[in-house]
C-alpha cells in the first residue's frame, strides 16, 4: 500500500505525511468473496481491517448489531488493546480490505509510536 493510498481513505486522512509513509510498510490489502467469515466471536485478535469496499454483517451471540461498509474499522480493539474479538464479522458482499496484524503493529509500538498514538486518537474519534 501506497502512502497516498492510505491518506485517501478516511480513517488514515488526518495522519500527517510522515505517519501514512512509516504505517504504509505495514499495511496489506485483500479481497474477499461474499460469506467470508472475516473475524470469530471469542477469537485472539491477529487483524485489525480497515473497509475499503463492499459491506459485512457484525454478530454478536448470534444476532446481527450492525452493517459496516466502505471507511469502516473493525478489529481495532482487538488488536490495540490485545483483547479478545467481541464480535463475529462476516462479508456480505465481496469486499476489499486494508489490514494491519498485530504483530506490524507491535512492530509499529517499537519504530514509530506516534503513529499508533494518532491512529487510537482517530479511532476514538469515530467511536465517540
Amino acid at each position: 500500500m501506497d502512502p497516498e493510498g492510505l491518506a485517501s481513505t478516511s480513517l488514515f486522512s488526518s495522519l500527517p505525511e510522515e505517519a501514512l509513509r512509516k504505517l504504509a510498510f505495514w499495511v496489506s490489502e485483500l479481497s474477499v468473496s461474499e460469506g467470508k467469515n472475516l473475524v470469530e466471536e471469542g477469537d485472539y485478535a491477529y487483524d485489525l481491517f480497515i473497509i475499503q469496499d463492499g459491506t459485512a454483517e457484525v454478530k454478536h451471540d448470534g444476532q446481527t448489531v450492525a452493517e459496516l461498509g466502505p471507511g469502516d474499522v473493525f478489529g481495532e480493539m482487538g488488536v490495540l488493546k490485545d483483547e479478545q474479538r467481541n464480535a463475529t464479522v462476516v462479508a456480505k458482499t465481496p469486499m476489499r480490505l486494508l489490514t494491519l496484524s498485530h504483530w506490524d503493529v507491535k512492530r509499529l509500538r517499537k519504530t514509530a509510536p506516534e503513529v499508533l498514538d494518532q491512529l487510537g486518537g482517530v479511532i476514538q474519534q469515530r467511536e465517540s
